[in-house]
């Protein structure tokens, strides 16, 4: 007997979001898959927040929010709507030691982010602060960025960033005060510099709010030499969220 099947013999696969058992590893049961909000169809060519109901015929999409906040990056996509499943998915993942979510995520990513994978960008996860770091054990979004690379077969850099200093939790904060909180606070580490200097970026990260996040690291490499910066999250926040 081959050990995967010993394993699922022992251990059936479950669903990543309500335990039933399914067929596979790393899946989803056909129930919760269909009341997971993948975004699907028309979306923000910047943020990746669907646009349900319009057209990218006549060209890229960009939605109200970005058209009111400019973003340093070049394009932006998501895997999910964070509502429902997609928000299980992601606290899962964050707050539930669900490793096994990263990844499920990594062909979602790859498929969702494939246009932005055409120029064979460098994968750079998002940082946390030592501190952060050191009581969740891991960081979410290195583990993202390492189930994108090994779907896609692009080189990633896991401590490409370091966030200079604790910018604490952004929940409560509104839009204004999230960007002045990580003003300046993640940098190229000077030991990856060179690495990043001439090289297309794609950041990676569990979830886009307001998108400060990803503006303070994109400034980062944009000033580090990096020519163009793009970024994919797992999920993204809709305005009305």
């Amino acid at each position: 007997m081959r050990m995967q099947t010993l394993l699922h013999a022992v251990f059936p696969p479950e669903c990543l979001c309500c335990g039933a058992r399914v067929e596979t590893d790393f899946a989803i049961c056909g129930a919760c898959w269909g009341d997971t909000p993948f975004v699907l169809g028309a979306a923000c060519d910047l943020c990746g927040v669907g646009l349900p109901g319009q057209s990218a015929a006549n060209g890229p999409l960009i939605c109200e929010e970005c058209h009111v906040i400019a973003r340093p990056w070049a394009r932006g996509r998501a895997v999910l709507q964070y509502a429902g499943n997609g928000r299980r998915l992601v606290l899962g993942l964050k707050h539930g030691d669900r490793a096994d979510i990263a990844r499920a995520a990594g062909p979602w990513l790859a498929r969702a982010g494939a246009d932005l994978l055409v120029d064979d960008p460098l994968i750079v996860p998002i940082p946390l602060h030592w501190r952060r770091l050191a009581e969740r054990r891991f960081n979410q979004a290195a583990l993202l960025a390492r189930a994108l690379a090994r779907t896609s077969g692009r080189d990633w850099l896991p401590d490409a960033l370091v966030r200079a200093r604790s910018t604490g939790s952004q929940d409560g904060r509104d839009r204004a005060a999230r960007f002045r909180n990580l003003d300046g606070a993640i940098r190229v580490s000077p030991r990856r510099a060179a690495q990043v200097t001439g090289r297309s970026v794609l950041l990676v990260d569990d979830v886009m709010t307001s998108g400060a996040t990803f503006s303070a690291a994109a400034q980062a490499c944009l000033a580090a030499g990096a020519p163009q910066v793009c970024v994919m999250a797992l999920a993204r926040v809709a305005r009305d969220a």
